[in-house]
């Protein structure tokens, strides 16, 4: 049960090791693209490439679609962003339960967007759970857990591609041991809620400390995408990293593509104008000059 690109891997990894996948269930497809024609989700695309087959009810609270679930008498049900909520019903119709991959170090991130979060806040480190279902937000005892760096320019992109095969291979471990792990409770201690992602909270506001402002770019990339303006044109920013150099909140510090926070500096390190492709910033700077004592709003 999955619907994002983070959930691919693991449906992959179950195929690759043997497992019978009974159905596959995901969000229904959505309008996209400049046509705003009807796409699949990328698991409904990869588990139809494998031949299983596809399920995708709007919704899972209705008694029939209930009904249709529990009547394929699934041993286990696997669940990685799959986007909707699962009631008692479903919960309760595997024989040995509901397990979650979970993107972050249980009980720190619990809720929809885990990995921007973690590196909004500047953890030093995040991870990925396997944790047994209940009807709380995120609230079930863990099976298996495991940890990885958040380096000083890793994104929230980098870190979710990561992410996405550790919690592969680590589902995998999971069930291979099934009955031999012992499930621990999440502490009560250092619960945080890891709310959706408002685009409001995009925009760049140099006034803030540098670290804040690196944090910001990394954690938005690549969506919605931190934005800033350059000569009245908005601007994705979708890397940076901290550097040397002080100045007005806004400044163009150097050739480098510097800019000054109200402490401190971040460099630019990769840009996206309106409609155009990603660029890294001497790619960018080869197009177009942003020359020391430029302000960006």
């Amino acid at each position: 049960m999955g619907t994002p690109d983070f959930s691919v891997p693991a449906l992959d990894a179950l195929h690759a090791a043997g497992h019978e996948i009974a159905c596959v269930y995901t969000q229904p497809p959505r309008p996209a693209g400049r046509g705003q024609k009807d796409r699949e989700s990328p698991v409904h695309a990869r588990a139809a490439s494998l031949g299983l087959p596809v399920r995708h009810p709007v919704s899972l609270k209705p008694a029939e679609a209930q009904a249709d679930f529990a009547a394929l008498a699934p041993e286990i049900a696997v669940v990685v962003a799959y986007g909707l909520i699962l009631p008692r019903g479903v919960l309760d119709a595997p024989a040995r339960g509901c397990l979650n991959i979970h993107a972050s170090l249980l009980p720190r991130w619990r809720g929809a967007a885990p990995i921007h979060r973690a590196v909004m806040a500047g953890d030093a480190v995040t991870g990925v759970c396997i944790m047994q279902m209940e009807e709380g937000l995120d609230t079930g005892p863990v099976l298996l857990r495991a940890a990885t760096p958040i380096g000083t320019t890793d994104t929230t992109g980098v870190l979710h591609d990561r992410l996405a095969e550790m919690g592969a291979r680590l589902i995998v471990e999971a069930l291979a041991r099934l009955g031999k792990l012992t499930p621990e409770a999440q502490p009560g201690d250092g619960v945080t809620y890891a709310a959706k992602i408002d685009k409001a909270e995009a925009k760049i506001d140099w006034t803030r400390p540098a670290d804040e402002v690196d944090r910001q770019i990394r954690g938005l990339s690549p969506f919605p995408g931190a934005w800033t303006e350059i000569d009245g044109e908005r601007m994705k920013i979708l890397g940076s990293e901290r550097a040397q150099g002080s100045g007005a909140p806004g400044e163009v510090l150097d050739d480098r593509l510097t800019i000054a926070c109200g402490t401190g500096a971040v460099r630019l390190l990769r840009l996206q104008r309106a409609g155009k492709a990603a660029q890294d910033a001497a790619v960018f700077l080869n197009g177009r000059a942003v020359p020391p004592g430029k302000w960006l709003a």
